[in-house]
């Protein structure tokens, strides 16, 4: 499609050709020894750098928020009392000790699915969107999130992107989680985190003011979005804190810089709702552009992905498009365990 033809309210024109060996299945060795692409949009300039040297591009004075949820072992495989093969991906919580899950294989409502250490999941509704509500038992007892979680610690497993297309490992347990991984709730990681050591984290909480959102990421964020316009697309929810000192300086007119996509949309949720915890179902587009958010370190996304397009909402379809070429043509590391871009 020709820039001149890119309509930002159509999905297509969110689309580009990525080479399969871009596709990181590993992350950066050192973790900051990654790419990164600066783009500044005052001067439409260009430079390219490695992760580690990021702290030279930051602008001074400026407000650097994280996300710190943490992944946990979301995925998890039983079997049916027939004995057929299932697995199970959880999403979120809902009311009442109910879950949010999806579900491979075909099954019924009052289902009675069985795993490893006399946990068991009894499907309560089939949702036409292909999730399911289900409700998790051990030893007849039925479990709260923090109960839940305690037994995936030992049955689950990271719950890796489709696109990494591989078994998940010992390393992934440390390789997916930002060092600052806190509050259990995620089933996919903050990507733009996972490119910090120890060391350049300290370094930039030294030179910087940081602070902390929480925004629990679903699997919905890797949901393609299948409408032909982005206006009939349905954004899922994720559910989102935002403490107190974290607030104050989003109400403040300091500049800010977004570590992800999903600091972005929990600061521009607030800008919008000023609600401090809650569910976001924030889409951001070119015609739904940020509010509050002065700068965006992110990784780079799936063609036709709302998280392209929340790109796109800083800088344009078409700019974005040239900075996915420029990526491509250097070779970038695409994805979750990819490379980085820095938005000035």
């Amino acid at each position: 499609m020709s820039s001149s033809s890119l309509d930002p309210l159509i999905v297509d024109s969110y689309d580009y050709k990525l080479p399969q060996n871009l596709i990181a299945t590993t992350p950066s060795n050192p973790k900051d020894s990654a790419k990164l692409l600066i783009y500044d949009r005052k001067k439409d300039k260009i430079t390219h750098a490695i992760f580690k040297d990021i702290l030279d591009f930051i602008p001074n004075e400026c407000a650097i928020f994280l996300n710190d949820t943490k992944v946990i072992k979301a995925r998890i495989f039983g079997e049916k009392p027939s004995g057929g093969k299932i697995e199970l991906l959880l999403n979120s919580p809902l009311q009442d000790n109910r879950f949010l899950v999806y579900i491979k294989g075909r099954v019924k409502e009052g289902l009675e699915l069985l795993f490893d250490e006399n946990l068991k999941a009894k499907i309560e509704r089939l949702n036409s969107d292909g999730t399911r509500v289900v409700k998790f038992f051990k030893d007849q007892k039925e479990l709260s999130f923090e109960e839940l979680n305690s037994v995936l610690e030992k049955i689950g497993h990271i719950p890796l992107p489709p696109y990494i297309n591989r078994e998940d490992n010992k390393d992934d347990e440390s390789d997916y989680q930002s060092l600052f991984a806190k509050q259990l709730g995620a089933v996919a990681a903050p990507t733009a985190s996972l490119h910090f050591t120890k060391e350049l984290l300290k370094k930039m909480q030294e030179s910087f003011d940081s602070y902390y959102v929480t925004l629990h990421v679903g699997a919905g964020t890797f949901k393609p979005v299948t409408a032909k316009s982005i206006k009939d697309h349905k954004m899922h929810e994720e559910i989102f804190h935002i403490p107190p000192s974290s607030k104050d300086v989003i109400l403040s007119d300091k500049a800010i810089l977004a570590v992800g996509t999903t600091v972005t949309r929990t600061i521009e949720y607030f800008a919008r709702t000023k609600k401090e915890s809650g569910k976001s179902d924030l889409f951001l587009h070119p015609q739904n552009r940020p509010l509050r958010v002065d700068h965006l370190l992110t990784n780079f996304h799936l063609p036709k992905s709302t998280l392209l397009m929340l790109v796109a909402s800083f800088v344009g379809i078409e700019k974005t498009l040239k900075l996915y070429e420029e990526a491509i043509k250097k070779d970038y590391r695409f994805y979750s365990y990819g490379d980085a871009m820095l938005i000035l």
